[in-house]
């Protein structure tokens, strides 16, 4: 199994604990895109629906084309009141384009699962001349609860062995943003990037849920696994009190699609 294809696994725990995406992000794309009635939106990789609905409210007529079918079958759930949207099971890659081109192409912490050497080139065919493409991630940076994410670092050179020594989350300074991507490609312009950055307070079972929705976790080996939750439990729970904050930043990158 592809490490894309862990988060079918866990649909319903991933609709629950993971973060819904700042409401001025949300915001910002309304706008640069101008969603309303009669505008085509093409979601890659919805997942269950984080942002789709907020995306649907505006009253665009979507599409998302989602990988796993239980995270579709969730979005499609908590979709109903959304005639508008439909979300498709497939890969991108492969899924066929319809005629009539998008005015928007948009993909939420799924853009990165993509296959480089097509997706750049298949969004610019999906949209119409002008039309823009928004993809954005969600980066865990220095901030929130600083010293426990220092001393969680033990837990996870311990328990998982892909985990370099000495390794320590940066500060948002420090983040590059993804664009190469886009300046290079001569089918778009216009790339811009705008930063939004919130922080998540959790109590330790919250955080451990939020941990079982990640690739990487789900992917160790269940006896190291458990060990690493265990050791991430405690911390919390002894050392912090129960509760701790995680900073979230998300880059929104858009670009125009060329042509008239």
């Amino acid at each position: 199994m592809e490490l894309r294809e862990t988060f079918n696994e866990a649909a319903e725990l991933y609709d629950r604990v993971r973060p819904h995406y700042p409401p001025d992000l949300i915001a910002e794309l309304t706008v640069l895109a101008d969603l309303g009635p009669g505008r085509r939106v093409l979601e890659v990789g919805p997942g269950t629906g984080r942002l789709t609905r907020p995306l649907a409210e505006s009253g665009c007529r979507l599409t998302g084309v989602e990988l796993g079918p239980d995270l579709a079958a969730v979005a499609r759930r908590g979709l109903r009141g959304f005639p508008h949207v439909d979300v498709q099971v497939a890969d991108f890659e492969s899924w066929p384009l319809p005629e009539e081109p998008f005015d928007l192409v948009v993909s939420a912490t799924a853009w990165h699962w993509i296959d480089p050497a097509v997706r750049v080139a298949k969004a610019a065919r999906a949209l119409r001349a002008g039309g823009r493409v928004a993809v954005f991630g969600s980066e865990h940076v220095a901030g929130g609860t600083v010293d426990f994410f220092a001393e969680a670092q033990r837990c996870y050179e311990r328990w998982d062995p892909a985990t370099p020594p000495g390794l320590r989350l940066l500060p948002e300074e420090e983040i590059p943003s993804e664009t190469r991507e886009w300046e290079d490609s001569p089918d778009f312009e216009d790339v811009t990037v705008t930063r939004f950055r919130q922080d998540i307070t959790y109590t330790a079972d919250e955080y451990i849920d939020v941990l079982l929705t990640y690739s990487g976790h789900r992917a160790l080996r269940e006896d190291l696994r458990r060990g690493l939750l265990d050791c991430i439990r405690g911390l919390i729970e002894i050392r912090y009190e129960g509760r701790v904050t995680k900073r979230y930043l998300h880059d929104l990158i858009t670009a125009t699609r060329t042509g008239t």
